[in-house]
């Protein structure tokens, strides 16, 4: 069960993520809100709650649900670091095989 305080950070999150994703700076995405830059920040830091209005606004800008910004379970941070490992091992390998043929 999530209280008050695991919401706003889960929310923070995936604002974040979702911004990230989308390759938004904060200022763009704030523009897109039509809310400050400074607000923003600390939706995304856990420090301030916006309103049903401002996250109307954010998950319009963003281009998503409004309820994805809420979604528990596997967050979108689990798969981007599932998605970098996956990469990775996939360019070790790759450069193994390279090695193997160039020796």
């Amino acid at each position: 069960m999530l209280n008050g305080k695991d919401v706003l950070v889960l929310l923070g999150r995936r604002i974040q993520f979702y911004r990230k994703q989308r390759q938004l700076s904060q200022a763009a995405l704030a523009e897109k809100a039509d809310i400050s830059i400074t607000f923003l920040s600390k939706i995304e830091r856990d420090i301030r709650y916006p309103t049903s209005e401002t996250l109307s606004g954010i998950a319009n800008g963003l281009e998503v649900d409004l309820g994805d910004l809420f979604r528990q379970g596997e967050t979108p941070e689990l798969h981007q670091n599932m998605l970098e490992r996956l990469v990775n091992d996939l360019i070790k390998t790759v450069e193994a095989v390279f090695k193997a043929y160039k020796d």
